[in-house]
């Protein structure tokens, strides 16, 4: 879905504010409550716009160790495996990719040494056939939206 600077204002005003109400919202953006409303709801419907949740920083709830799991899984396990990862709390994301593995997963932990309990448990599963761990030291680059946004509406990031 194409978007234009008008949608890419929207959501950064809703990034950085998650629980303005459309009134300020169009005000802020000095166009029409109607305008600033179809505009968000386009957004919803066509996908862009996925939800308005809390960000939860995993670290603050106990679980500041990050890891990233490569897992090898067994031709035709796919479905298994995706349905046994989705009840391991700790798996934050799962990706199926191309090359070495056939999933990646984010998994936290409390400790390093609750890691192992961890991957104990995502391995543990007879659909997967082996696992390559990278535990993650420092993210310099969070996950970050905004500078897409801004390209994707035609608007130089500052």
């Amino acid at each position: 879905m194409a978007i234009d600077q008008l949608d890419g204002r929207i959501i950064v005003l809703l990034a950085e504010e998650p629980r303005m109400g459309v009134l300020e919202m169009s005000r802020r953006l000095g166009v029409a409550r109607g305008t600033a409303q179809a505009r968000l709801d386009r957004l919803r419907a066509g996908g862009v716009i996925r939800g308005f949740g809390p960000q939860v920083d995993p670290a603050a709830l106990g679980y500041p160790v990050t890891a990233f799991a490569t897992l090898q899984i067994r031709q035709g396990r796919g479905p298994d495996v995706r349905a046994h990862l989705a009840g391991v709390p700790e798996v934050l994301e799962l990706l199926t990719t191309t090359g070495t593995g056939d999933m990646l997963c984010r998994l936290v932990a409390r400790s390093n040494a609750d890691l192992q309990r961890v991957i104990d448990r995502v391995v543990g599963f007879e659909g997967i056939e082996r696992a390559s761990t990278t535990i993650v030291m420092e993210t310099p680059v969070p996950l970050r939206i905004i500078p897409l946004v801004e390209q994707a509406a035609g608007e130089s990031p500052d």
